[in-house]
């Protein structure tokens, strides 16, 4: 495992200093690894949204909801419901 330095104002650390049984060291590890998980599953999600983007696969339900949506308004209309 690596070591990193974390500066703090000595106004906190003093206020962590009343709280012993706290371990800050894991603490500030989950909060790390927790915040690197969402980045990376923003950054995987972003990936995907251009790569569909890039397919044309949202232009295509775009187009297709609005070919149902048109198609339900005539079989309405026609039904005499419009």
């Amino acid at each position: 495992m690596v070591s990193i330095t974390l500066s703090i104002p000595e106004e906190i650390r003093s206020k962590m200093r009343q709280f012993p049984e706290m371990n800050w060291s894991a603490f500030i590890r989950k909060l790390v690894e927790d915040r690197v998980k969402q980045l990376s599953l923003k950054q995987e999600l972003l990936a995907k949204l251009k790569e569909e983007n890039e397919s044309g696969f949202t232009d295509w339900t775009v187009e297709l909801g609005r070919k149902i949506k048109k198609e339900g308004h005539a079989r309405l209309k026609k039904e005499g419901l419009l």
